[in-house]
C-alpha cells in the first residue's frame, strides 16, 4: 500500500469522524460512521496474513450488524416522533436499541466478544487506531442521547468493568490484554455518562493518552507477548524503567494520571447516592490492576534467559520517531497535579 493510498484512507477516517461530529441529522451521522468503517478495513488488511484478513472480516460483520441496528433504531424513532434530529431521541424503544447498537460498535460488554479477537489479528499501529480514534464518533452520539435509559447504561458500565478486568487475567498476548483494558475503561466512561458528560470526555481523553503511550512502547519494543517484554531492557532501558508507571497509570494508581478520572467518577457516583455502584466499580478496578502489575513485573523485573549475560545483544538502530511517545509519556505520568484546574474548567 503506497503512501498516497494510506494518506487517503487516513483522511477518510478523519472525514467520517468529523461528519458524525458535525451532524444534527441521523442519516448524516450514520453515514459518517460507515465512512469510518470502510476506511479502516484496508488498513486492517494491510499485511496479507490470514489473521489480519480474519480480523477484518469479523470487524466488517460486527460493524455492519451495529450499523443496521442503528439505522433501524433511527427509523423507528422517526416513525414514533416524526423527527430525524439527533437530539429528539425521546422514545424508550429506539433509544435502547440505539444505545445497544453503539455498545456493539465500541465493544461494551456483553457485546464485546469481537474486540479481543479483532485486535489480536492486527498490527500495533492499526490496533492503536481501533482502540482510540474509532471510539470518538460513537461516543459523540452517546453523549448527545445520554438521558435515554439510565438503568441500561449502568448495567453496561458495570458489566464492562467486570468483564474487562476478569477477561484480561489469564491473557499472554499483549493485544488481547489491551483489548480487555479498553473494555474496562469504556465501562467507567459509560457508568458516569448520564451524570456528568464532561467527566466522560475527560476519562476518554485520559484513556487515549495512556493507550497511545502503551501501544507506542510495545511497537518500539516490537513486543506482542508478555514473554517478549523481558527483552525490552536491552532495547530501551530508560523507557523500560518508565513503562511500569504507564501501566500502573492505566490501572488507576495514584499519583499517576489514570487515578484522576477514576477518583472523580467514584466521587460523582457517591454524590448521586450510588454507593453500591461505586463500590462494585472500585472492586472491579482491582482485577484490571492485577494484570497491569503482571505486565510491569514481566517488563521491568525479569530478565530474558541467555548464556552470556554480560554481552548485550546487537540490534539495528530504530527508525521510528519517538517525539510523540515522549509527549504522551509525560502526559500519562503528570496530569494528576492538574486535576483542580481541569475540574474548574469542567464546572465553568
Amino acid at each position: 500500500m503506497g503512501p498516497t493510498l494510506t494518506s487517503t484512507l487516513l483522511l477518510a477516517l478523519g472525514l467520517g469522524t468529523t461528519l458524525t461530529f458535525a451532524s444534527s441529522h441521523w442519516f448524516l451521522a450514520w453515514m459518517g460512521l460507515e465512512i469510518n468503517t470502510l476506511a479502516i478495513l484496508p488498513l486492517m488488511a494491510y499485511y496479507p496474513h490470514p489473521r489480519a484478513v480474519e480480523a477484518s472480516l469479523k470487524y466488517l460483520l460486527t460493524q455492519a450488524t451495529a450499523a443496521s441496528t442503528l439505522l433501524f433504531a433511527t427509523t423507528t424513532n422517526a416513525w414514533f416522533t416524526g423527527q430525524w434530529d439527533i437530539l429528539h431521541m425521546t422514545h424508550p424503544l429506539p433509544a435502547s436499541l440505539f444505545t445497544l447498537a453503539l455498545a456493539l460498535k465500541i465493544g461494551l460488554a456483553p457485546l464485546h466478544i469481537w474486540l479481543p479477537e479483532v485486535l489480536q489479528g492486527l498490527d500495533l499501529g492499526t490496533g492503536l487506531i481501533l482502540s482510540t480514534w474509532q471510539k470518538l464518533a460513537p461516543f459523540a452520539l452517546l453523549v448527545q442521547i445520554y438521558p435515554a435509559n439510565s438503568t441500561l447504561l449502568i448495567i453496561l458500565g458495570l458489566t464492562s468493568t467486570l468483564v474487562g478486568g476478569w477477561g484480561g487475567l489469564n491473557q499472554t498476548q499483549l493485544r488481547k490484554v489491551l483489548a480487555y483494558s479498553s473494555i474496562a475503561h469504556l465501562g467507567w466512561m459509560v457508568l458516569i455518562l448520564q451524570f456528568s458528560p464532561a467527566l466522560t470526555l475527560l476519562t476518554l481523553f485520559t484513556y487515549f493518552i495512556m493507550t497511545f503511550s502503551t501501544f507506542l512502547v510495545f511497537k518500539l519494543s516490537n513486543a506482542t507477548t508478555i514473554n517478549a517484554l523481558a527483552t525490552s531492557w536491552t532495547k530501551a532501558p530508560a523507557l523500560t524503567a518508565l513503562m511500569p508507571l504507564i501501566l500502573l497509570s492505566l490501572g488507576g494508581l495514584p499519583p499517576l494520571s489514570g487515578f484522576m478520572p477514576k477518583w472523580l467518577i467514584l466521587q460523582e457516583l457517591s454524590k448521586q447516592d450510588l454507593a453500591l455502584t461505586a463500590t462494585l466499580a472500585a472492586l472491579t478496578a482491582l482485577l484490571s490492576l492485577y494484570f497491569y502489575l503482571r505486565l510491569s513485573y514481566a517488563m521491568a523485573l525479569t530478565m530474558f534467559p541467555n548464556n552470556s549475560t554480560g554481552m548485550p545483544p546487537w540490534r539495528f538502530q530504530t527508525s521510528q520517531t519517538t517525539y510523540p511517545l515522549a509527549v504522551s509519556v509525560i502526559a500519562t505520568l503528570g496530569l494528576l497535579p492538574l486535576a483542580p484546574t481541569i475540574m474548574t474548567l469542567l464546572i465553568h
